[in-house]
């Protein structure tokens, strides 16, 4: 743990909250989170029911991990996501094995997050409502997190889940939000204005008929049936902003 830690949290934590932009916001929580031995991180928000809904806001992942993670279905293996479901205070990998609390296919997950160098974690929820829940998970080559360092660590995460999810609307996603295009979340933002499909197509420049389809390309995405229900996940989501 860093010397004086609590003031330079508390510290870390406003210059966060203060940062312009996403690139600047990570690059405060690196150089913090590596004080602690901890060099890599994500944060997004977790569906708890329909993973296809799940969201990053940041993903600061080795290339290789990242390629890995999103391609080869680790994303269905990850024993957080599955742990979210019972445990909303922050949570380490340690924990986990502790409690026997990871099924196979989770523990296949972390020894994979082993061979990158990343020998404990740390999972922190922030409850979004019963079924979706924010994240941010840290990792590093480092033994057991202790609790004071967790209680640090989940403040500054809070922090910089918050800031992070403030800038994703206008700011863009690390990969597309829910697979979802430009074009339909453009649809979307529009349409959770109040536009029709003629208004939508007037101001993007293309046909009523395009507009319509673009709008439900965007609804089998977020898996609803209408327009409300498209509007408020894509807002619970911070894919828009209103």
């Amino acid at each position: 743990m860093i010397s004086g830690a609590p003031a330079a949290i508390i510290d870390a934590a406003s210059a966060i909250a203060a940062a312009s932009n996403p690139k600047i916001c990570s690059q405060i929580f690196r150089k913090t989170l590596a004080s602690f031995d901890l060099n890599t991180f994500a944060c997004g928000q977790v569906d708890l029911l329909v993973r296809e809904r799940n969201v990053f806001y940041a993903i600061d992942w080795p290339e290789t991990w990242r390629k890995f993670y999103l391609s080869a279905g680790v994303l269905e293996r990850d024993p957080l996501l599955d742990a979210l479901k019972r445990r909303r205070k922050p949570f380490t990998w340690s924990e986990l094995r502790s409690a026997r609390a990871i099924v196979p296919i989770g523990s296949e997950a972390l020894r994979l997050a082993a061979e990158h160098g990343w020998t404990e974690g740390l999972a922190v929820p922030i409850p979004h409502g019963k079924n979706r829940c924010g994240l941010v998970s840290l990792a590093g080559p480092r033994g057991p997190i202790g609790e004071a360092e967790k209680s640090l660590l989940a403040i500054l995460s809070l922090s910089f889940y918050e800031r992070q999810r403030s800038f994703a609307p206008d700011h863009g996603f690390p990969i597309a939000p829910i697979g979802l295009s430009k074009r339909e979340i453009d649809c979307l933002r529009l349409i959770a204005h109040g536009a029709t499909d003629r208004e939508v197509g007037r101001t993007l420049g293309i046909s009523v008929e395009t507009a319509h389809e673009y709008f439900e390309k965007a609804k089998k995405k977020l898996r609803v049936s209408t327009r409300a229900e498209a509007v408020a996940i894509a807002i619970s989501c911070a894919i828009i902003s209103v």
